[in-house]
């Protein structure tokens, strides 16, 4: 064998040793990609659990008792730019007793000539109250769908836990606010076979 012959160099492992690295590129940008979709829903999950960020809890049993202590309990509504709507609580404040199942109202009415779509989001103030705050029913995080000047009373039923007595955290609170917002929602076009059946009286 020539010595030209024995100098020529070796490819196959490069080769090998650049698959491996792409691989391993390959597999931590998936394990990226797949960590980025269950941030969220493990967010939201650990905002439900704990109260983090204002979060109220969805309650799944009515309350044990209800104490002579009162707390006032404050209702603020926003709505987003874009959303031509009027969103405001029927009564701004209200006091009630810990453990007292309470029904609250907020009115919308849809200020467009034409049919509009919102979805409201919620927290409470202050924001490690959300813990002890229970609801049982309201309108968030369902599209809402509105007619022209359609006007609508939107119920919230409600409950401060007893166990905030036992929580030192909470004292001294004497209110807690709670905040809708309303986003505005694009509706989803029609396909165009059906938007052309219902024209021609098909559907």
């Amino acid at each position: 064998m020539t010595e030209a012959a024995n100098n020529t160099p070796k490819k196959a492992p490069r080769v090998g040793r650049d698959a491996l690295v792409a691989s391993v590129c390959g597999l931590v940008v998936a394990l990226m990609i797949g960590a980025s979709y269950a941030a969220v829903p493990f967010y939201n999950w650990f905002c439900r659990v704990t109260g983090f960020g204002g979060t109220t809890q969805v309650a799944t049993s009515m309350p044990s008792q209800t104490l002579e202590r009162t707390i006032n309990v404050r209702f603020d509504a926003n709505v987003m730019a874009g959303l031509p709507w009027k969103f405001e609580p029927e009564q701004t404040e209200i006091s009630v007793r810990i453990g007292e199942v309470i029904t609250a109202y907020y009115k919308v009415t849809n200020l467009a000539a034409r049919a509009t779509l919102g979805q409201a989001a919620y927290n409470v103030t202050p924001l490690t109250a959300g813990i002890h705050f229970q609801k049982i029913n309201c309108f968030c995080f369902t599209e809402q769908r509105f007619g022209p000047g359609e006007t609508r009373e939107m119920a919230v039923v409600f409950y401060v836990d007893p166990a905030i007595i036992a929580d030192p955290e909470h004292q001294g609170l004497n209110t807690i606010t709670l905040s809708y917002t309303f986003y505005p929602l694009r509706e989803e076009p029609k396909p165009l076979a059906q938007a052309t059946d219902k024209r021609n009286g098909n559907l």
